[in-house]
């Protein structure tokens, strides 16, 4: 992994170096500024430096925690800029991701277990077509809908400059409250399902809904109780669109792969020894079936969330959600070196980890992976 994202680093740098014109000539594109202005602004930001010798001071510079300084936003570091702008990406599409792996999954295994009808034809057409659309037109048509038509939600950006007028915190510390609580309602929810599953069969849906309701009891009362509610869901409001955007072409890809990877494994030799045993329906298809079939699902769950910071750039452009690809689009329009290789490396290093987490997640999923 080390070699590899070294390797990347080093590609990454010199095609981003190799489009003509460079940030100083962005700056001084005025006639009448001297060309020995250009110079020292040049040699002021490090760009007449050879470029194997700035190759090698990036990736060591990088070691040291130091991304360099925004030509775009100078001299703001890169640092804080994406550390500004990763999470409202990671929260975008790790949200629509997760919506979409499951509402896919828990379709796909049902259309494959009782297939043939109209119900598995509509929604294998359906699939087909949210995979295969121009994310584009999908995007400005679900905002013409919900935000022109029906007006219910905002058509972009991050939050409705009128409403943070006189607002006690910033909008990036409002976020991060978000982050931390939603996880903590998710944690609840996660513990609940877990001690469920010890739990008798006749108790556990009971012990499911309580801990659903606890989590979202404790999320909602903690904002209530902080006066800073209002501010939370503007963010909230103007969030649930692309998440809905997102999650609605994502399905489409996880229901087909499910479904598809389903009815290989209906054909296997032990679904039909589990029938033959006289094993429940819903046992069968859950515990047999289902669990072999996510394996390929479960990749493709990882390697989104790990590729979503660069494939967010159409959607955060449409949206106007001010994240890392819409960063490391200006960046790369302005020829800002720092913050597009910071984007960038971002990406490469979230690709790497979503591959590690995929293996381990192997051997979890599948009994013979960890014993072989």
């Amino acid at each position: 992994m080390l070699i590899t994202f070294t390797l990347f680093q080093i590609a990454t740098y010199t095609i981003i170096d190799a489009q003509p014109g460079d940030i100083a000539d962005l700056l001084t594109m005025d006639p009448n500024i001297p060309p020995n202005e250009r110079d020292r602004l040049r040699q002021e930001l490090g760009l007449d430096e050879p470029l194997h010798v700035r190759i090698v001071n990036y990736i060591l510079n990088f070691y040291r925690g130091n991304l360099g300084l925004s030509f775009e936003e100078y001299p703001r570091p890169v640092i804080d800029i994406i550390g500004e702008r990763l999470p409202r990406t990671i929260v975008l599409f790790l949200s629509a991701s997760l919506v979409s792996f499951y509402a896919g999954f828990m379709t796909g295994k049902v259309l494959a277990w009782k297939r043939g009808g109209w119900l598995e034809y509509t929604s294998t057409i359906i699939g087909v077509g949210l995979y295969t659309v121009f994310v584009p037109w999908f995007a400005l048509m679900m905002i013409w809908l919900f935000a022109v038509a029906l007006d219910w939600l905002p058509a972009g950006k991050f939050l409705d400059p009128l409403d943070w007028i006189g607002a006690p915190i910033s909008a990036n510390a409002i976020f991060t409250r978000m982050i931390w609580t939603a996880l903590g309602a998710l944690t609840v929810m996660f513990v609940g399902f877990v001690l469920s599953n010890r739990a008798e069969p006749r108790n556990r849906p009971f012990i499911r809904v309580g801990s659903i309701i606890l989590g979202l009891a404790g999320l909602l009362g903690y904002w209530i109780a902080s006066g800073l509610s209002p501010y939370a869901w503007d963010i909230t409001s103007h969030l649930i669109l692309p998440v809905l955007t997102v999650a609605a072409i994502s399905y489409g890809g996880n229901m087909l792969l499910t479904r598809t990877t389903m009815l290989e494994t209906l054909r296997e030799d032990y679904i039909l020894t589990a029938r033959a045993k006289g094993l429940p329906d819903k046992m069968i298809r859950d515990k047999h079936a289902a669990r072999n079939a996510l394996l390929p699902v479960w990749t493709g769950l990882v390697f989104s969330i790990g590729s979503s910071v660069s494939g967010g750039i159409i959607t955060e452009t449409v949206f106007s959600w001010k994240g890392i690809g819409r960063t490391l689009l200006n960046a790369s329009l302005n020829a800002d070196i720092p913050l597009a290789m910071g984007c960038l490396t971002v990406v490469g290093l979230m690709t790497l980890v979503g591959h590690l987490i995929a293996d381990i997640g192997y051997a979890f999923l599948d009994p013979r992976i960890r014993y072989s």
